[in-house]
């Protein structure tokens, strides 16, 4: 885990006391103790200077990245982003300048090219003083998502998308916390992926991650599964057996469905929350219980609350830090991805790869039942494709109806001919910022993508 960033700031504040601001050549050498104090630090870090320069990368950073001789005088935005103007010109939230209008730290999720490819990176910023007073460097710590806890692809969520970015972000600001989380969205959007990417990030991931489907849980299996059960408790305990709260211990405990639990049963986890304690079915003795708290509905409690379906006291006992997990509708930019990483899945041993007119269709569907129908449909359109091509006849029949709405008259005149889909895509957005005046905020909020994405795609 990072360490505190209002230590860090005192530190560093005091290292610099002494320099002066620096000035705007580019053979600016940084002071010494600051290199000193990046390197001893573990996270991978950067100094930054009030152009955005590179100045230096710490070891960690090295041994993350690579080579940093490659970076050293470049700006930030270049190596990062590959763009050609600060990130917050293309459509980026970059905490860069609220840290220099506040002068304290500041956090936000980015997309950050690496060796690896691209990759989710919580980015903070510290303002550093010189002795004048005066801005003189940021150090830009990076926190690689896909690199923390015991795998590699340590959160098995898959996105680009603002939506989805958004709400990674949320889920790595409370990951490190004890707070619990309440995960709300329509069923098939990856509420237990979301769930083990919290635990994942936490302290906790080293301890085991429980699943409990609240849905499935009968008033006599309850308390039996939740709390276990010593042996004579009932016919058939022929011996003890511990619950799933007490196989959490150390961990997190994941209520899924947590609007299914029926109202009188709702009572009993409320004193399990608010006592931490619980006792086996049949047994005297209390035991404490030691998990953190993710919760997860497609129901909406609020309304369930005032209509008397759920208790209100149970609603605010979990719903501390609530996470909206966006449909599959409000990300469609993100369906070829998915798409790509659900068939290297599904046939790792194939080339499986869909037509263009497959993909047409797919991302033209609502799917009701999100990235779980996603999944299905490509699972069932490999069965029945014999060659290594996804046609939309592969598909089923409701899909295979959808036609992408195309307006004639509607596309600029230079596509009158079969050309690439690159091409295509490149001159159809061009066309469209001319249509619209110029405004790319506006463009990039009518086509559904970010401002960054718009910007790659309308090219150099």
């Amino acid at each position: 885990m990072m360490i505190d960033s209002r230590w860090r700031l005192t530190v560093l504040s005091e290292i610099t006391d002494n320099i002066d601001s620096p000035a705007t050549d580019n053979n600016m050498t940084p002071p010494v103790e600051l290199l000193s104090l990046l390197d001893a630090l573990p996270e991978p870090r950067i100094l930054v200077d009030r152009e955005y320069r590179i100045m230096a990368a710490n070891h960690a950073y090295r041994r993350e990245v690579g080579n940093p001789n490659a970076i050293i005088g470049r700006t930030c935005y270049e190596v990062s982003h590959h763009l050609d103007k600060p990130c917050d010109q293309c459509g980026e939230s970059c905490p860069r300048l609220v840290a220099e209008k506040s002068g304290e730290v500041s956090r936000a999720l980015h997309l950050h090219y690496t060796p690896r490819g691209e990759e989710h990176v919580d980015v903070e910023l510290i303002p550093i003083n010189g002795a004048d007073g005066k801005l003189a460097y940021f150090v830009e710590t990076l926190n690689f998502l896909d690199q923390i806890g015991d795998r590699t692809d340590s959160s098995g969520m898959v996105g680009r998308s603002p939506a989805f970015n958004r709400m990674l972000e949320f889920v790595s600001r409370v990951a490190p916390a004890v707070t619990p989380v309440l995960l709300l969205g329509e069923s098939g959007t990856g509420k237990e992926l979301a769930a083990q990417t919290v635990h994942v990030l936490s302290p906790r991931n080293g301890k085991p991650f429980v699943p409990v489907d609240c849905s499935g849980l009968t008033e006599t299996l309850f308390e039996s599964e939740l709390f276990g059960y010593e042996k004579g408790a009932f016919t058939g305990a022929n011996q003890r057996k511990i619950g799933l709260v007490e196989a959490a211990a150390g961990g997190t405990l994941f209520l899924d469905e947590v609007g299914d639990i029926p109202l009188h049963l709702q009572v009993k986890l409320l004193r399990l929350l608010e006592s931490n304690t619980f006792r086996r079915v049949g047994g005297v003795e209390t035991l404490r219980a030691d998990f953190r708290l993710v919760a997860a509905t497609h129901r909406e409690l609020k309304q369930m609350v005032d209509e008397g379906a759920f208790r209100r006291d149970l609603y605010y006992r979990i719903s501390a830090f609530p996470v909206h997990l966006p449909a599959l509708r409000e990300r469609r930019e993100d369906i070829p991805i998915l798409i790509e990483h659900l068939l290297a899945r599904l046939a790792p041993d194939r080339p499986v790869h869909l037509s263009d007119e497959a993909l047409a269709r797919l991302m033209a569907y609502d799917f009701p039942g999100n990235i779980r129908e996603l999944r299905n449909l490509l699972e069932r359109a490999i069965l029945l494709a014999d060659a290594d091509t996804l046609r939309p006849d592969h598909f089923r029949e409701e899909m295979t109806a959808i036609t992408p709405e195309i307006k004639a008259g509607s596309l600029p005149e230079r596509l009158t001919s079969i050309m690439p889909l690159g091409r295509v895509e490149t001159e159809y957005v061009h066309w469209a910022l001319g249509q619209i005046g110029g405004d790319k905020r506006a463009l990039a909020m009518k086509l559904g993508i970010s401002e960054r994405t718009l910007y790659r795609k309308l090219g150099p």
